[in-house]
């Protein structure tokens, strides 16, 4: 039997990483995005049961879009895109950095978007089309830090509620799906993250794999499209006045 398809972009480490595991796992073809590190993708697909590279800078959207085209093409039953490429650059309040900005709104929300959209149109699918698309904690529990970083998420969230409106297909869903600290961010070493890794609700590290086995229960399309789900341990129900990167240092 054909296995199913998952682009995963962003998936040749981290958390995207994680996830092209699992699905391979778990019966899928993985369709392994890289964007700036294709050595370590093809490394990660020659450990998988059936998996391809593909390779687009999210800057460049006319590259984003020929890479939708080409895998629509050639895939007979392409179920399901997960965007969770992102781009995390620290930057405040007190003003805009203007390349920060630029590259956080194209890369965090234009772009995906756009995949979206060629996705929904192009692809050809067996058992109805997913959309997950990766948010953050800090849409509930904000705070000024990573601010191009944070504004790109907020908007990127308004769109899984709209195009999930948009759809005159009721078997395609779009969901979100918010992690909370998982891994050690930007210059984070893991002794810190060890500490801001567990201020949550639950005081406990929440493992990459929790955010897997939500993705996977939300490739089911078991949700109501449009839905958000948080995998933090509580961390967006609290109200933190900095990114915990920070305030693990304090």
């Amino acid at each position: 039997m054909a296995r199913p398809a998952v682009l995963i972009t962003g998936a040749a480490k981290r958390i995207g990483a994680v996830l092209a595991r699992a699905f391979s796992a778990h019966g899928w073809h993985v369709v392994i995005h890289a964007g700036h590190s294709p050595d370590l993708a093809r490394i990660l697909a020659s450990t998988l049961t059936s998996a391809e590279v593909v390779e687009a800078d999210l800057v460049d959207l006319d590259a984003a879009r020929a890479m939708i085209a080409d895998i629509a093409g050639r895939t007979e039953d392409w179920r399901l895109l997960i965007n969770s490429a992102a781009v995390f650059r620290p930057d405040t309040a007190a003003a805009i950095d203007p390349v920060i900005f630029a590259e956080a709104m194209r890369v965090n929300a234009e772009a995906p978007t756009v995949l979206s959209q060629a996705f929904l149109a192009q692809a050809r699918s067996k058992g109805g089309k997913r959309i997950i698309q990766f948010l953050d904690q800090k849409l509930i529990n904000t705070n000024p830090d990573f601010f191009s970083y944070t504004m790109a998420k907020h908007a990127f969230a308004a769109t899984v509620r709209m195009l999930a409106m948009a759809q005159a297909d009721p078997s395609a869903r779009i969901y979100g799906l918010a992690p909370g600290a998982m891994l050690p961010s930007f210059d984070q070493v893991a002794s810190g993250h060890e500490t801001s890794g567990r201020m949550n609700l639950l005081h406990r590290l929440t493992d990459p794999a929790e955010l897997a086995d939500a993705a996977l229960f939300l490739a089911d399309g078991w949700l109501a499209s449009g839905e958000t789900l948080f995998v933090d341990s509580g961390q967006h129900l609290l109200s933190q006045p900095r990114d915990v990167l920070y305030l693990a240092r304090q």
